[in-house]
C-alpha cells in the first residue's frame, strides 16, 4: 500500500527525506500524516522518524544546506526547515520508565520499538519517501475498519500517559466509525484508570477537550465519556442531554462546528479547570449571560454581533430540544448589521453626562423595539 499527497511529493519534503537517507540511515513519514493520507485526510504537520542520532540528524541537515532546531533534543526531536517548513524529526525511541505524565527514552534503530510506544494502532504506520506503508505492528485492518484500538494492552498504555484516555475519545470522535462503537478492552481500562486524570496538567486537559469537541460529531463520544466517569472527572456538573441536539441543529442549519459552542451546551462556563484563555471564558460567560434572556434574534445580533448571536440561538434550542425558528439565524444577521441612527451628538447639549447615556439608552432601546425601522426624526421627537 502507498500514500500520495503534495505533502509527500512536495521539494521540501523530499530534501529532508534525502538529507536524512545521505549517510545511509532510514527516515519515515510517521503517524498522523500517514494516517491522515490514508483515510483521505488532509495533512496538516509532518513527523518524521529515522535511525539517525539526533546529533546525526543535525549534522545532516547541515550538510544538505538544510536549518536545524534542537527544539526537543533530550526526546530525540530535533525540527529541520526545508523550504520555510518544519518537520520534527525524530529518533527511533523506545520507553524505559514512565509514570503516567512522562516517559524516560532511550533512542534505537528498530522500528517495531518505536512503534510499540505509540498510542493507537493507527497511528503506528510508517511511509517511505516513495509513499510506501511500512505497517510494523499490524495497525492497517484497524485504520480500514476505523477501529480505535491501544497497542499491546490497554492498560498498559494508559499507565503510560493517561492523556490518552482523553486522546482516545477524540481520536474516536475524529476518525472512528459510530456503528461500530467503542473498543470494549479500552472503555474497561479507562474505567479503571479515572484516578490518573487528576495528575494531569488542566492545560493538557483542556486542550484535549478542545480537540474533541471540535469533532464533526463528539456527541457518541462524548456520551461514551459520560458512561465511563471520564467526563464527570474532569468536567464535574457537566451533563451531555443537549450535545447531540446541537450537533444536529448545527448540520440542518449549515452552521460550522465550534468548540466553546459545545462546551456551553454541556453546562460548562466556567473555563478555570480547563486552563482556557481568557478570550475563551469571555465567550463562555457571554453564552451563560444570554442564554436565558429574551432578547429576540434580531436584538442579539445587533448587540452581541452576528457569531455570538447565532451561537445564543443554537444553545437555546439545543437546551429546549427544539428546532430553531427559520427566521431565526437570518434575524441575527440582519440585526448585526444595523446602526442606530440617532448619535451622542444628537441629543446635546440637552443631555450631557450620566442623563446622556441614559437618555441614548432609552432612544436606542424604542429603536431595536420598533425592528430597527423608526426614524432619526421619530426617536427625536
Amino acid at each position: 500500500m502507498k500514500v500520495t499527497g503534495d505533502w509527500l511529493t512536495a521539494d521540501s519534503t523530499q530534501a529532508v527525506f534525502a538529507a536524512l537517507q545521505a549517510d545511509g540511515h532510514s527516515a519515515f513519514a510517521v503517524g498522523g500524516c500517514v494516517r491522515n493520507a490514508l483515510m483521505s485526510v488532509p495533512v496538516t504537520d509532518i513527523d518524521i522518524a529515522t535511525d539517525a542520532t539526533p546529533e546525526t540528524v543535525q549534522s545532516l541537515a547541515q550538510a544538505a544546506g538544510l536549518k536545524s532546531v534542537p527544539t526537543g533534543i533530550d526526546h530525540g526531536t530535533i525540527t529541520v526547515v526545508s523550504g520555510g517548513t518544519g518537520y520534527e524529526v525524530t529518533t527511533f525511541r523506545a520507553d524505559t520508565e514512565t509514570d503516567g505524565r512522562h516517559a524516560v527514552v532511550r533512542f534505537s534503530t528498530d522500528m517495531a520499538e518505536d512503534a510499540a510506544r505509540r498510542d493507537f494502532t493507527m497511528n503506528a504506520l510508517y511511509a517511505d519517501a516513495a509513499g510506501q506503508v511500512v505497517d510494523p505492528l499490524g495497525g492497517l485492518p484497524d485504520l480500514e475498519a476505523r477501529h480505535v484500538r491501544f497497542i499491546g494492552t490497554a492498560q498498559d498504555r494508559i499507565a503510560e500517559d493517561y492523556l490518552r484516555i482523553l486522546r482516545f475519545f477524540r481520536f474516536a470522535a475524529w476518525y472512528g466509525d459510530p456503528d461500530l462503537g467503542f473498543d470494549p478492552d479500552a472503555l474497561a481500562a479507562i474505567a479503571q484508570s479515572l484516578d490518573g486524570l487528576q495528575g494531569l496538567s488542566r492545560e493538557r486537559i483542556g486542550g484535549e477537550v478542545i480537540k474533541l469537541l471540535a469533532a464533526p460529531d463528539p456527541a457518541p463520544a462524548v456520551g461514551s465519556m459520560e458512561q465511563t466517569g471520564v467526563l464527570h472527572a474532569i468536567l464535574p456538573g457537566s451533563t451531555t442531554r443537549g450535545l447531540a441536539v446541537l450537533v444536529h441543529l448545527e448540520q440542518t442549519n449549515n452552521v460550522v462546528p465550534d468548540p466553546l459552542r459545545r462546551l456551553a451546551v454541556l453546562g460548562v462556563f466556567d473555563s478555570d479547570g480547563l486552563r482556557l484563555s481568557k478570550k475563551q471564558q469571555r465567550r463562555l460567560e457571554q453564552y451563560q449571560s444570554l442564554i436565558s434572556t429574551t432578547e429576540s434574534p434580531a436584538e442579539l445580533g445587533y448587540r452581541q454581533g452576528a457569531e455570538v448571536a447565532e451561537d445564543v440561538i443554537l444553545l437555546r434550542a439545543a437546551l429546549l430540544e427544539a428546532p430553531v425558528a427559520p427566521d431565526a439565524l437570518p434575524d441575527a444577521r440582519m440585526g448585526s448589521q444595523q446602526k442606530c441612527p440617532v448619535k451622542p451628538g444628537d441629543l446635546m447639549p440637552a443631555y450631557t453626562g450620566a442623563a446622556l447615556g441614559e437618555k441614548l439608552r432609552e432612544v436606542e432601546d424604542r429603536w431595536v423595539a420598533s425592528g430597527f425601522t423608526l426614524s432619526k426624526a421619530d426617536l427625536l421627537r
